[in-house]
């Protein structure tokens, strides 16, 4: 984004009018859009709605920060995410970038483990599922998959010849990571019925995906062709919240998460499992079946590899390798 030539919004538009026309210019994700927003506004009701952010500064931006983690005990991300929005409003919407010296009340910062579920629990959970939720829980499980990088995968980035899948990761980070042989047959077959469900479309006069705003430019046609289709397409057609044109989106990620939901319910399992436990089972299994943890790294898409490490303190082999001292009484 550095790269970018600077881009002023429209002065006669209101605050939060100026600030998604630069969050688009910028090609933010419409999640990111709404988030962004959203800190935005809790920012300005936080000050009493009275002044401006132009007539706030730095003094004021540590007293919402501090705010969210003394009052509200917001984690350290979230607090560092209600940062990165007003770091954005100032430096590129009113031109008035924050000094680097803020220094809020910082929010703890939590060291949970992951939850992660052992190999037999992952395949109760699978066996209690069915469909498409069946299918993206499988893809979650065995490449390792977000919830969000699931639902986003176009039939383009499945690769059944080499068994990958090309995953459009968080932040821009693209990576290679494994397709599992053994859903390939399932996979192909709920494809057929993604192709005739897009020409339909077709036929109707729709047909039309998402594509970023680059990509839309560059291949004028793509939006209607069948491999850029989402994989897990939405049973109805909806306007897209920013050009108002009537497409066919991805699912929602609530129907998932709520199938996955009753499907631990279902298995008797009573630990707190949703749908990244997939991801987190993924690193593990694959860190103690002797997998180079480098190779992990690369397959989970983390930037540092101590990131990866988190996975070695919950792995089975370890914590089975110590004997209780109760058992030495």
């Amino acid at each position: 984004m550095e790269n970018k030539p600077k881009f002023k919004p429209d002065s006669k538009l209101r605050l939060m009018d100026q600030v998604r026309q630069v969050l688009r210019y910028h090609h933010y994700v419409y999640r990111t859009e709404q988030t962004y927003c959203d800190w935005i506004i809790r920012f300005v009701k936080f000050h009493g709605s009275q002044k401006h952010p132009r007539e706030m500064g730095k003094v004021e931006i540590e007293a919402f920060l501090s705010h969210l983690a003394v009052n509200r005990r917001v984690a350290a991300s979230t607090q560092r995410q209600a940062l990165n929005a007003l770091v954005f409003l100032y430096k590129y919407v009113l031109d008035k970038p924050i000094e680097d010296n803020i220094a809020p009340v910082k929010a703890t910062k939590r060291r949970r483990p992951p939850v992660v579920m052992a190999k037999t629990e992952v395949r109760q959970v699978l066996n209690q599922m069915k469909g498409a939720h069946l299918l993206m829980a499988k893809i979650m499980y065995g490449g390792g998959l977000r919830l969000m990088e699931c639902l986003r995968l176009r039939v383009m980035n499945l690769d059944f010849a080499r068994s990958q899948i090309y995953v459009r990761g968080k932040g821009g980070k693209d990576r290679l990571t494994t397709l599992p042989p053994s859903i390939i047959g399932d996979l192909e077959a709920h494809l057929l019925g993604v192709r005739k469900l897009h020409q339909t479309d077709l036929d109707a006069g729709y047909g039309d995906v998402y594509l970023p705003e680059a990509l839309a430019r560059k291949f004028r046609s793509a939006s209607r062709e069948y491999r850029w289709q989402y994989v897990f397409p939405a049973k109805k057609l909806s306007k897209d919240p920013r050009s108002n044109i009537l497409r066919r989106h991805h699912v929602l990620e609530s129907g998932l998460q709520k199938a996955v939901k009753n499907a631990v319910d279902r298995a008797g399992i009573t630990k707190r499992v949703g749908t990244h436990t997939f991801r987190h089972s993924f690193a593990t299994h694959l860190l103690e079946d002797g997998v180079n943890i480098r190779v992990v790294q690369e397959l989970m898409g983390h930037a540092d590899v101590k990131t990866t490490e988190i996975y070695t303190h919950v792995m089975q082999k370890d914590i089975q390798a110590v004997c209780s001292p109760l058992e030495t009484l």
